[in-house]
C-alpha cells in the first residue's frame, strides 16, 4: 500500500506543472511533466509485481 500512496503523491506534484504545461504553454512545465510520468510507470510497474507476487502467495 505504500506504493499506492507515493503514486498519489507523485501525480498530485505533477498537476501544477501539467497546468502550467497545458495551460500557459511554459515546456520547461512539460520536461518535469514528461519525467513525472516516466516516475509514474515505474512506480505502476512495481505495484503490478507486487500485487502479481501477493497473488501468487496466496494460492
Amino acid at each position: 500500500m505504500e506504493k499506492f500512496e507515493e503514486l498519489k503523491a507523485l501525480i498530485a506534484s505533477i498537476q501544477d506543472d501539467a497546468d502550467k504545461f497545458y495551460n500557459k504553454a511554459n515546456s520547461a512545465a512539460g520536461t518535469r511533466v514528461r519525467k513525472g510520468m516516466q516516475d509514474l510507470k515505474n512506480i505502476a510497474q512495481a505495484i503490478r509485481a507486487e500485487v502479481q507476487d501477493l497473488k501468487n502467495k496466496e494460492k
